[in-house]
């Protein structure tokens, strides 16, 4: 089990070298405050892998293959839990709404958020984007 933690910390450290050539590697320290305590909250426990930091970003992996973007603010821009479900407490009550009554029975895997306004993948493999007025904007799969 060790062998493939150590693996698998190797293949993502290397995926991560090769995003971007300012990306460097930060401690949890050194993220805004606003984004340790949210991730102290939300995702406690769960050991962090790597921390980078960019020009315009901080990126938190964790082990069990979560990942977390900030912005320089500290306030999330992307929530990807695909080996697990976005927390409920950070998913907006129109988009958890819309969500509960269309697809009933799945699971955010994933939320971006952005100028224009939210996007999330769901469990069933639908990409659902929503404009700031949390209107369905488009629907892919």
């Amino acid at each position: 089990m060790k062998k493939f933690l150590f693996v698998l910390a190797a293949m993502l450290t290397i995926g991560f070298s090769a995003k971007a050539d300012h990306d460097q590697v930060v401690t949890f320290n050194q993220l805004p405050a606003t984004a340790q305590a949210m991730l102290k909250q939300h995702f406690a426990g769960k050991i962090p892998l790597v921390v980078t930091m960019d020009w315009d970003d901080y990126t938190i992996m964790y082990e069990t293959g979560e990942k977390v973007e900030f912005d320089k603010q500290g306030n999330w821009k992307e929530l990807d839990c695909r080996a697990s479900m976005v927390p409920q407490e950070l998913i907006p009550e129109q988009i958890k709404a819309h969500v509960r009554a269309t697809f009933p029975g799945t699971t955010i895997l994933k939320l971006d958020r952005n100028r224009r306004g939210y996007e999330i993948k769901l469990n069933n493999g639908l990409d659902i984007e929503y404009n700031r007025n949390f209107q369905v904007v488009e629907i892919d799969d």
